[in-house]
């Protein structure tokens, strides 16, 4: 008997997580170019972040093991695989554009993209597992606060260059 916790699904979206976690934890840097940027008001204290992407990330994790498990195509599971692939693809991009490049600009035109890919998330997979919306709305909501500090930042720090 295989234990749920060690079917392919769950190690594969683990495995996933951790990969686009990681990617983006690798490029953050708050070193001094990040330190001399003004923010907004409302911006989180640096230590929250670590949490908020961990939970995030834990979400879509359960969202997209669930999703798999519930599918019943294989249209429905390639669809599956595209939304969270994309979605990866852009949650990358923007910290590669924002920490790695030092460019909060080009980051913002991305910002976009990103949010909509999380709305297609919750769009798409809504049928195929109804819990998925309330479990990825936390994921957008992040990113529409992640867009309003990052035009701020935009506002506020002109003009950008690659460094």
């Amino acid at each position: 008997m295989t234990r749920p916790f060690l079917r392919k699904p769950v190690l594969v979206a683990a495995g996933v997580a951790t990969l686009v976690a990681a990617a983006g934890g690798g490029v953050t840097d708050i070193g001094p170019w990040y330190q001399a940027l003004q923010f907004p008001p409302w911006k989180p204290p640096d230590w929250a972040f670590g949490p908020v992407w961990s939970v995030i990330f834990t979400l879509c994790a359960i969202v997209a093991i669930r999703s798999w498990d519930r599918a019943e195509t294989h249209e429905d599971k390639q669809c599956i695989i595209a939304m969270f692939v994309l979605n990866a693809i852009l949650n990358s991009l923007w910290s590669v554009l924002f920490f790695g490049l030092h460019r909060p600009d080009w980051a913002l035109w991305e910002v976009g993209p990103l949010w909509i890919s999380v709305a297609l998330l919750i769009v798409g997979l809504r049928r195929i597992y109804k819990p998925s919306t309330g479990m990825i709305m936390p994921y957008l909501i992040w990113v529409a606060i992640a867009a309003t500090m990052n035009a701020y930042i935009v506002y506020y720090n002109p003009p950008f260059s690659p460094s």
